[in-house]
């Protein structure tokens, strides 16, 4: 379509716009013109669709605005179109609703906050980019004039980059400053200081938002390839503590001297190597690439290795020590397993699901195994057994697992820090795979030699937690080679109760 610039539109390409006209059904817009027809009022596209179209994305939803009826307008055009879901939006105060038709979404508001006229109602929006608007008629019929409504310069900003709130914003609904650095993370633009000095300001008024609206910006953030920039971000405005107070403990903490920085900012920094691992695996583990991909490819795991980056050192505030007996030595002794605690304790106050909070619960509460096991390797080499007792805790997220060690040891910087570490939680990995797939896996997807029904039967044990202690034994024995079948399995459990210090022996 040839572009056309419309007298007084302010510069406004009006042919690029029209075509997206292109992007839907013709059905749905001549379905919408005869709604706007038997309604008697004009419409508007508003809000994230024109902002899209001027920056040349195709959205699959639509934003209408009207003076009133909004929720009549859904109902109409479900009925105009003969099929779509009516969904309503909003408080019972609110008048707007939701049609959903053939995988696209169309939206109805009315004028917010008792506005009496369409550029009044965009000016009551949460950021200019988002304040702008056309007329449907003049969208539709090129035989109208054009008028763009942009009464915030909406327009200028995005093609600056720049985020500014409309007045109040905050104020009317203060879930606006965290979709401010959601929309930050989604298009890279950054808040200017006026509205960053707004969210200073009026952060407190956070405290008013249901927990699930704040999760979902959250999720939004993390989701993102700006998660680093974007979460640090909010750190410097406060925001972040307010959603996450427990990591505002970290900031100032010192660390031993394999550390170059407090603990908060050291985990921040873990969540920037993060971004950077899941860019391109292969750089940081480069002989598991296709392992990698596989693993990287389930649904959610990204946000989930986010989060486990983010938060993997939250036990250590409440785990310091300094060890006046060690030379003043700084510890956070168990701060691994107290960070998992605390992660179940947030992931339920943020309402995540049960399967991501205990998948970053598991992660935080494991990340200091393949340092360990590095420190073994160095000194004894890698036993079959240490690669089972790991592989069968971190189960499916064992990849995950080394992300996150990997991540870890970026961060840390200090002159203590043992050298090579990433080399070597490069070539553990390998090892470890290696190991998994060769003796592990085979002993783990095969049927056992011996079950609780034969420690019953052949042994006369009575059932309890000791099963559990002997079979797994004996499975370790299996990957070691020391059991090769059901009579050397027997024979293994045989000696074991009549040696060990079990209620059988």
């Amino acid at each position: 379509m040839e572009k056309e610039r419309v007298e007084g539109d302010g510069g406004w390409d009006m042919g690029v716009l029209r075509s997206h006209r292109d992007d839907y059904p013709a059905q749905l817009f001549a379905a919408l013109v005869r709604v706007s027809e038997e309604l008697g009022r004009e419409m508007y596209i508003v809000g994230g669709t024109v902002r899209d179209w001027l920056l040349e994305i195709a959205p699959n939803d639509l934003d209408f605005t009207v003076d009133c009826d909004a929720v009549p307008c859904c109902r109409t055009l479900i009925r105009v179109l003969e099929g779509g879901t009516f969904v309503p939006l909003g408080t019972a105060e609110e008048d707007a609703g939701r049609v959903v038709w053939k995988g696209l979404t169309i939206d109805f508001s009315s004028f917010r906050e008792g506005a009496g006229a369409i550029e009044e109602d965009l000016c009551l929006r949460d950021f200019t980019i988002n304040a702008m608007g056309l007329a449907f008629s003049s969208f539709v019929d090129e035989t109208l004039p054009f008028f763009p409504l942009d009464p915030l310069n909406g327009r200028r900003d995005l093609e600056q980059g720049i985020l500014r709130a409309c007045p109040r914003a905050f104020v009317s609904d203060p879930l606006r400053m965290l979709r401010g650095y959601r929309l930050w993370a989604r298009f890279g633009f950054v808040l200017e200081d006026e509205t960053l000095a707004s969210i200073h300001k009026h952060a407190p008024l956070l405290s008013r938002v249901s927990v699930e609206r704040i999760s979902y910006e959250m999720d939004l953030i993390m989701g993102s390839d700006r998660a680093h920039e974007v979460i640090a971000a909010m750190a410097e405005s406060g925001l972040l503590f307010l959603v996450i107070p427990k990591l505002q403990q970290g900031v100032g903490l010192e660390q031993p001297e394999s550390h170059h920085l407090d603990v908060f900012h050291h985990s921040l920094a873990a969540l920037g190597n993060m971004e950077k691992i899941l860019a391109a695996p292969e750089l940081f583990y480069p002989e598991c690439k296709e392992m990698l991909q596989e693993y990287l490819a389930r649904p959610g795991i990204r946000e989930v290795l986010k989060w486990s980056a983010l938060l993997h050192d939250l036990g250590k505030p409440p785990t310091l020590e300094i060890r006046e007996d060690k030379g003043g030595r700084i510890t956070f002794y168990n701060h691994d397993e107290v960070g998992r605690e605390l992660v179940q304790h947030l992931g339920r106050e943020l309402r995540w699901s049960n399967e991501r909070r205990d998948r970053v619960a598991a992660l935080v509460g494991m990340h200091m195994h393949p340092f360990h096991l590095c420190n073994v390797r160095r000194k004894q080499g890698l036993s079959k057994k240490a690669c089972l007792k790991l592989s069968k805790r971190a189960g499916d997220d064992l990849v995950g697992l080394f992300f996150l060690a990997m991540a870890d040891s970026l961060a840390g910087k200090g002159e203590m820090k043992p050298e090579a570490m990433e080399e070597e939680l490069d070539h553990l990995l390998c090892e470890v795979l290696e190991i998994y797939n060769k003796d592990i896996a085979p002993t783990l997807s095969g049927p056992r030699f011996v079950t609780g029904k034969d420690l019953i039967e052949e042994f006369s044990q009575q059932p309890g937690p000791y099963f559990s202690q002997i079979l797994d034994q004996l499975q370790e024995a299996q990957v070691e080679g020391k059991v090769k079948n059901r009579a050397e399995a027997l024979t293994w459990v045989r000696n074991y109760l009549l040696t060990s210090q079990g209620p059988a022996a």
